[in-house]
């Protein structure tokens, strides 16, 4: 069930010490480590990193979604010679085609300028077509060819098998849950910035 509190649970309370950040294992709640099955399998590192790691979140976020790309999108290189960017471009216009560089971009992550590159080398690959825009002609509404929808049909299932392997370690409330979560985190995604500003936050502000 989905917690009312507002307040951020962290599997160990830090503090800071010497200028570095080091865990207060007295504060630390070991019983969440017990509570996992299958848990002494992992090495000392990665228990470190799950339970004392002021960083938790994004750990645990990073390493997932390596160990889901980085098989994968070595599999599409190899098979259709294409990088992670132009595949991102195929997939999405292959979950809705007739889009604009701006949406895969805003859907992605990617910038717009790597996404651009991409757009062209596809278009030169007869994989997608760029028609003008009819009210502006700067843009260009992209579509998947038959050639790029083949691929996409090809592609596909292998990437949904994956995750779905991934996810055998949830029950189905477990993974709706994780679902509506993650969907939380990347609605809220545009109000984080996109760069560092050093000067800023040395000022607290």
């Amino acid at each position: 069930m989905l917690s009312a509190s507002r307040e951020k649970w962290t599997p160990c309370l830090f503090h800071m010490d010497r200028q570095m950040l080091k865990p207060d294992l007295k504060q630390c709640t070991a019983g969440e480590v017990a509570e996992l099955p299958g848990d002494g399998a992992h090495d000392e590192m990665t228990r470190v990193k799950l339970w004392q790691n002021p960083c938790w979140f994004t750990y645990r976020l990073n390493y997932l979604a390596l160990r889901y790309n980085v098989p994968l999108y070595a599999w599409v290189e190899e098979r259709y010679g294409l990088s992670r960017p132009e595949f991102v471009v195929v997939f999405s216009l292959g979950l809705l085609d007739g889009a604009y560089a701006r949406d895969i971009s805003a859907s992605s992550g990617f910038p717009q300028n790597t996404l651009s590159r991409a757009i062209h080398k596809l278009n030169r690959l007869k994989l997608v077509s760029r028609t003008p825009d009819s009210e502006d002609g700067r843009r260009f509404m992209l579509s998947l060819t038959p050639a790029g929808r083949t691929l996409f049909d090809e592609a596909l299932p292998r990437f949904v098998s994956f995750e779905h392997m991934m996810l055998d370690a949830l029950d189905h409330d477990e993974q709706r849950q994780l679902s509506t979560l993650m969907a939380k985190m990347v609605l809220a995604s545009p109000q984080w910035p996109n760069t560092l500003d050093d000067k800023r936050h040395n000022q607290g502000g």
